[in-house]
């Protein structure tokens, strides 16, 4: 979006000064985007003491991964769901990445402590 806007000569002239940007444009979308991340983490601060930690992240991964995967089908069905469709879930070969269960496997050689034989 092209916009015109009135800047502090001495401010552009720190700032540019310090050589990091290259032009005034870069300089001053740094900054927009350095109060953008302020609000977020201004946003997360303000959940402190709010949230509680359950400890079982897979499991609760696992559910939301479980979600997302039902909501995709019901889309692709044309089925009404519920609530917004993580953007990851809709990337093509997504389901490709994610295992279903974690597999485990055996060792094909046995790994037996070594005994030493005395001379």
């Amino acid at each position: 979006m092209r916009t015109n806007i009135v800047i502090d000569d001495k401010l552009m002239a720190d700032v540019m000064g310090m050589g990091r940007f290259k032009t005034k444009r870069e300089a001053v979308e740094e900054g927009l985007r350095m109060v953008k991340r302020r609000m977020v983490y201004d946003g997360l601060r303000s959940l402190r003491g709010k949230l509680q930690w359950i400890g079982d992240d897979e499991a609760a991964w696992a559910k939301y991964r479980e979600e997302q995967t039902a909501k995709v089908q019901a889309r692709a069905a044309g089925l009404p769901y519920e609530g917004e469709i993580d953007t990851i879930f809709l990337e093509p070969g997504f389901q490709r990445h994610v295992q279903s269960e974690p597999s485990i496997q055996e060792p094909a050689v046995s790994y037996a402590p070594a005994v030493d034989k005395a001379p």
